[in-house]
């Protein structure tokens, strides 16, 4: 086991043969490490001002060049990407930028300077400060700062809590890095533990092909649930110590196939760019456990934190409803405001509202988080005047897709709206509100999705399961709802559309029957048969209860050279 050393001696000296970066292009022991740290001293210490924006793709990089800046008593401020319009809003509030921005912006160099190995005044903890930056409360993009005396009592409690069952490892990790719980968890702590570093993981394969020494990978619950079947984690599950999991919440299925497929059932952490670390459970069910030094109490529902991670003692209000548990735990019972998770980025669904309204095409917008086995951003859009010539010339794909693209600069592709809704006016309830409930009920299907049995050349047969909350039930009826006969008769036509190649234009129904009420729950098997010598489409519902309804829809016939009789 490494000696401990204090983040504000990090630095202060080189340890040849202490750990510090593996990398496939040939690691870094720690004297390695303060090497480049003493080349972006000096590139930071020639540049007037006091801010410096970073942004470094590479783990290591970045560790140098942050206690190089630190070293030369600069403030970094930590980017979560470099998009024109991040730069952009950053100019005007930092004096540098180092790392890989785009050369529009100068970044700065790592000067090549020869490191003499003398000793480094330790860094003061008090004065020495970084900047995150966070959606905030209000929506806002948030400028949050901190101490190195925070950043040193947290990563003291990660290794006070962990670091004996951890022990000598790899630290691996799919996550950023220029985000507090990456910084913390991939840089710092490895750094004063005297871990190895090692370059991020993007895939499933990396993983299983990465680790094959003590390691802890950190991560995410984005990737924990994703966690495919076939690839073999063998070498992974017998060399991982550790698989700590931030940024959301933790599906129990989620756990327990990392559970099983790693062989470690996943440590969670809660924390926030705001409050740091509060507490860790390992059962996704539990209760969480408080870190060392973390004090919690519960005001008009929601958790209140006080800390050392803290910028002062004062209690901070959270933004989680939570209820108490026996022993000094807690439950955690949902968000109380508008800030949402989406493959754990943080999105202000308020300040994606107001991006979305700044574009012509726009005249009224909401967005609303859609949960299901992949979280999406919905958006429901009043079209302005601009907004319904693109929709009647490009139709709702391409209007989707103008929006989309208006908000390349602002945001990442995975915080932007996946689903698209397209109307007259917002939904509103008997007070003139606009609710959630309205807002989501626009996404909810509107036919099932079709199970393929057999699909020939005339004839086709699939099931269809009826869920609860399908759009064609609202209304019919409010107390014992049943699948209306229109639906049926439209989805007939539809999927009969999937099946075969039908003329354009319907003219009647025939023969239609409707024996018994189809309800919520029940599973349909769907019959079609193309009678091409009377241009007739027949169908017929069926369930284990017996048949439920049949009939044929006529289309216009079609001549051999294509025109309609």
């Amino acid at each position: 086991m490494a000696e401990w050393l204090a983040l504000a001696e990090v630095a202060a000296r080189p340890l040849a043969g202490r750990g510090f970066s593996v990398h496939p292009q040939g690691g870094l022991d720690h004297a390695g490490f303060r090497v480049q740290a003493a080349g972006w001293r000096a590139a930071f210490a020639g540049q007037p001002g006091h801010r410096v924006a970073m942004y470094f793709e590479d783990a290591a990089t970045f560790a140098a060049a942050l206690f190089g800046a630190w070293h030369a008593g600069k403030t970094p401020v930590l980017c979560m990407d470099a998009l024109p319009r991040t730069c952009d809003e950053l100019g005007a509030t930092v004096d540098a930028f180092a790392g890989d921005f785009p050369d529009a912006f100068s970044p700065l160099a790592m000067q090549a300077v020869d490191d003499d190995g003398g000793q480094w005044p330790a860094l003061d903890e008090a004065a020495t400060r970084l900047v995150v930056y966070t959606s905030g409360s209000t929506g806002e993009a948030c400028a949050i700062a901190k101490t190195l005396a925070q950043l040193a009592r947290e990563v003291e409690a990660l290794e006070a809590t962990f670091g004996a069952a951890i022990g000598v490892a790899q630290v691996h990790g799919t996550v950023s890095h220029q985000h507090i719980y990456g910084l913390l968890f991939r840089v710092l702590w490895p750094l004063a533990a005297g871990r190895v570093m090692a370059p991020r993981l993007f895939f499933h394969e990396e993983i299983a092909d990465a680790i094959g020494v003590p390691a802890l990978l950190v991560t995410s619950p984005a990737h924990l649930k994703r966690i495919p079947g076939n690839v073999d984690f063998s070498r992974a599950r017998h060399s991982l110590r550790a698989v700590f999991s931030s940024g959301g919440a933790l599906l129990p299925q989620a756990a327990e196939a990392t559970a099983d497929r790693m062989g470690r059932a996943p440590i969670e952490i809660l924390g926030s760019s705001e409050t740091g670390g509060i507490a860790w459970r390992q059962v996704p069910t539990g209760a969480w456990t408080p870190l060392p030094g973390v004090q919690w109490r519960i005001v008009e529902g929601q958790l209140e934190v006080a800390s050392p991670h803290l910028p002062d003692p004062d209690w901070f209000r959270t933004a989680d409803r939570a209820q108490a548990r026996g022993e000094g735990e807690f439950d955690l019972l949902g968000r109380a405001d508008r800030i949402v998770k989406v493959e754990e980025r943080r999105v202000s669904l308020g300040a994606l509202e107001r991006s979305l309204a700044a574009l012509p095409e726009v005249a009224e917008v909401r967005v609303v988080l859609l949960d299901g086995a992949r979280a999406e951003l919905a958006a429901v859009v009043c079209p302005s005047a601009s907004g319904l010539v693109h929709l009647r010339q490009e139709g709702r794909r391409g209007l989707a897709h103008r929006l989309r693209s208006g908000l390349v600069d602002a945001q990442e592709a995975v915080t932007r709206p996946r689903r698209w809704r397209f109307v007259d006016a917002l939904p509103t309830n008997a007070q003139g509100k606009t609710t959630d409930a309205a807002l989501h009920a626009l996404f909810r299907p509107a036919r099932p999705t079709p199970r393929w049995l057999a699909r020939e050349q005339t004839s086709a047969c699939l099931e269809l399961d009826l869920a609860e909350d399908l759009l064609v039930f609202d209304g019919h009826f409010p107390q014992v709802p049943i699948l209306p006969g229109v639906a049926q008769l439209d989805w007939a036509i539809r999927f009969g559309r999937e099946a075969f190649t039908l003329p354009a234009r319907f003219v009647r129904m025939e023969a239609v029957k409707f024996q018994k009420v189809a309800r919520p729950g029940m599973c349909l098997r769907l019959q079609l048969e193309w009678m091409s010598h009377k241009s007739a489409l027949a169908f017929r519902y069926e369930s284990r209860l017996g048949p439920h309804a049949s009939g044929r829809a006529v289309f216009a016939a079609v001549d051999e050279a294509g025109v309609a009789g």
